[in-house]
């Protein structure tokens, strides 16, 4: 049997060789189903994104921007930036890697090496595309708030909102995919989303990042996702013909 990772979806049933095959049709509505709207997100993200980046580079999103930094940065407080500063490392490069790294070995362990492979190419491919797109767009930093170190990249978008999206994003969808409980799924999928929303507000709040470059890297994580998921079933069937 094929390895589940979050990404698959098996059309027919297991059958005898040389038997004729028994397509499971309400599986293919819901693969069909749950690929049309993965395709459809992913588009709809990439022309939102490239919109979005034209509008910063036309200075455009200079009020909208200074307007949310401003409305967020009146909710400071000591406590709220004391957990803001743990609450960004939860997206910071040092942490995703340790946690990645284990991650993946315990899934190569239990025999779910695929899944691993994927967690890998989706957590590394976030970071380069990260890179590439800071050096393409070369916008400055905003001034920090706290005293919190500026980091020497550039600001659009956010490296930590691409890839804690993608990373919680991915690791959810690895772990629901043999789980039964719709609650379960709910639960876990919404932990995720939290925890890419908070990184990507304590990057505002702490000052590094300004809004639009925090939306941009959520728009630019479900694209990379949906191209790992693209890849990933072209993978599996050329492997699966073989």
């Amino acid at each position: 049997m094929r390895e589940g990772t979050g990404f698959s979806a098996g059309a027919c049933a297991l059958r005898p060789a040389g038997a004729a095959p028994i397509v499971n049709w309400k599986g293919v509505e819901k693969y069909n189903r749950a690929w049309l709207i993965g395709f459809s997100g992913a588009v709809l993200s990439l022309v939102l994104f490239a919109w979005l980046a034209r509008q910063v580079l036309a200075g455009a999103t200079h009020d909208f921007d200074l307007a949310v930094r401003g409305a967020i940065h009146s909710w400071a407080s000591p406590r709220l930036t004391y957990a803001m500063r743990g609450v960004t490392e939860l997206g910071a490069p040092a942490f995703l890697v340790t946690l990645g790294v284990i991650l993946a070995w315990r899934l190569a362990r239990a025999g779910r090496r695929r899944a691993a492979v994927v967690l890998v190419i989706a957590a590394c491919g976030s970071e380069a595309l990260d890179q590439v797109l800071k050096l393409v767009f070369h916008r400055q930093r905003p001034e920090p708030f706290f005293g919190y170190a500026l980091p020497l990249s550039y600001s659009f978008p956010s490296g930590h909102s691409i890839a804690s999206a993608c990373f919680y994003g991915v690791v959810a969808a690895i772990v629901t995919v043999r789980m039964k409980s719709r609650w379960r799924k709910a639960a876990i999928w919404t932990v995720a989303a939290l925890l890419a929303l908070a990184v990507g507000f304590s990057r505002v709040y702490l000052g590094v990042h300004y809004p639009s470059d925090v939306i941009a890297g959520y728009l630019a994580a479900v694209i990379w996702v949906a191209a790992v998921r693209a890849g990933y079933e072209y993978w599996t069937r050329r492997t699966g013909a073989r």
